[in-house]
């Protein structure tokens, strides 16, 4: 390669949406925010909703603003969060906003989904944990509607933004895996089960992999801003796919917990695990850059600590997390501890209510201020943690040497040290901005600028990103203890 090459990595979380601009050439890997705005959904007619066009227009200030700053961009990715969909009708045109995954109604769709195609057949074709958000419950809930009615196509958040960048329209496939329509093994769409759910086969767009070009900017978009004829790369467009690729790991022998709203926490294998004994344990088999599978479960996550804040902000509380943290470093260890998985945190609202509940309901005195709840939410997690992370070893038969915690938790000294204690290994912490490097690196080795498999790239993040290592200490008996306190 003869020069070093600027790339826009678009990044949505669910609470905030960026626009970054990787650097990448021989021994070098930068990143820099250049645009970031808000995420919020909007409840309307008693449905949550994501303010998509918000979104899209984000985006696009996000890609002028990259462009203006560097001169240009060589090529665009965009990851996301999963499974969420938008529905076009027969000219391309969207209809109405996507529903959010926290909206109840999907829930509704699962035992007619279950009558069509028992849980254990289902699970042995797509490798799902059973989530009732998970795109096929969607789906399912939305027939009989006039949306759907008129619906011709559905496509991922990433993808629905890259059509409008592009005019392309495409699944990538690691963001495919999450919708429950995809066999795991074959890594293409399952036609059994879309025929079984009476799903029409068209409502899915064709595949693409990891490093194939969508598209290329319309003109609209070309002069809205102000950037060429730039390619837009499919990259692990499921968020967590991208952060995996962040992963600094030198070994196969790790664990990963990709740390935001959600914790994604599990390994990385080269097929699918599809035993009986991997789907009443709640593991989900996603699909990964380079044939890889992410073999893991999903944690409730940081949303625990960002809905009490936004609970106590509304109640004139001070909502400072850094401060709480500090106050909760302070607070003596397992207090109160509770599982976090339960579904009764997932629906927005008051959680410091629900911790308190379920404290009461396992015979323990609930969290008694601000900082005896954040103490609560850090320790369930990295007990959680610690549980899934035992789980996925037992489950793989894929030995873990240290734990790798990336995205916004690396920050949250608290939890990593206690991630650390309570799996009894070595937390490497960082990068923060994992998703958005491994978007970057997947288009940097689609132009060229990099080469290798995920070897290589990794490579090329432990040289240049800042790591921090947190060495376990403490007790395990009293992290067993914790365990059966939770289990009641």
């Amino acid at each position: 390669m003869s020069r070093e090459l600027t790339l826009a990595a678009v990044d949505l979380g669910a609470s905030s949406g960026r626009v970054m601009t990787a650097r990448v050439g021989p021994g070098r890997l930068d990143l820099a925010e250049v645009h970031r705005f808000p995420n919020r959904p909007v409840r309307t007619a008693g449905t949550l909703q994501w303010d998509v066009l918000s979104l899209y227009a984000g985006v696009l200030d996000g890609l002028r603003a990259a462009g203006r700053e560097s001169s240009g961009v060589d090529a665009i990715g965009i990851d996301s969060w999963a499974v969420d969909v938008g529905l076009l009708d027969a000219d391309g045109a969207l209809l109405g906003n996507p529903v959010h995954y926290r909206d109840a109604r999907h829930g509704t769709a699962v035992p007619a989904v279950h009558a069509a195609v028992p849980p254990a057949e289902l699970y042995r074709v797509n490798g799902l944990q059973h989530l009732p958000f998970n795109t096929v419950f969607q789906l399912a809930a939305m027939r009989g509607t006039a949306r759907f009615a008129a619906a011709r196509q559905a496509l991922l958040v990433p993808d629905l933004l890259a059509y409008w960048l592009t005019g392309a329209r495409a699944a990538e496939v690691t963001n495919a895996s999450t919708t429950g329509l995809l066999d795991a093994t074959t890594r293409q769409w399952a036609p059994g089960l879309l025929e079984r759910l009476e799903l029409p086969r068209d409502l899915l767009p064709g595949l693409v992999q990891p490093g194939e070009e969508v598209g290329r900017l319309t003109a609209e978009v070309r002069a809205e801003t102000g950037l060429g004829e730039v390619p837009v790369i499919a990259v692990g467009s499921h968020d967590t796919a991208s952060a995996v690729v962040g992963v600094p790991a030198s070994s196969d022998r790790f664990a990963y917990v990709s740390c935001g709203t959600w914790s994604l926490v599990g390994v990385e294998l080269d097929g699918p695990v599809l035993t009986e004994a991997g789907r009443a344990a709640g593991f989900t088999n996603e699909l990964g850059v380079d044939g890889t599978v992410r073999y893991l479960h999903n944690v409730m996550g940081l949303w625990l600590l960002q809905e009490s804040l936004r609970t106590w902000a509304a109640s004139g509380l001070p909502a400072d997390l850094p401060d709480l943290l500090a106050a909760a470093g302070r607070v003596p260890a397992f207090t109160a501890v509770v599982d976090v998985d339960d579904p009764r945190f997932l629906p927005p609202g008051d959680v410091p209510g629900r911790l308190a509940q379920a404290c009461g309901e396992t015979g323990q005195a609930p969290p008694q201020g601000q900082a005896e709840t954040v103490r609560c939410i850090v320790d369930s997690l990295a007990l959680a943690y610690r549980r899934t992370v035992r789980r996925a070893q037992e489950l793989s038969g894929r030995a873990v040497d240290v734990v790798h915690l990336v995205g916004g938790g690396a920050r949250n000294a608290l939890l990593c040290q206690l991630t650390a204690d309570a799996c009894g290994l070595p937390v490497l912490a960082g990068p923060v901005e994992a998703a958005a490097l491994g978007n970057a690196l997947v288009q940097a080795r689609a132009l060229g600028a990099v080469t290798g498999g995920l070897g290589e790239m990794r490579r090329l993040l432990r040289d240049t990103q800042q790591l921090v290592e947190y060495r376990p200490s403490g007790s395990a008996a009293a992290w067993d203890a914790a365990e059966a306190r939770v289990a009641g």
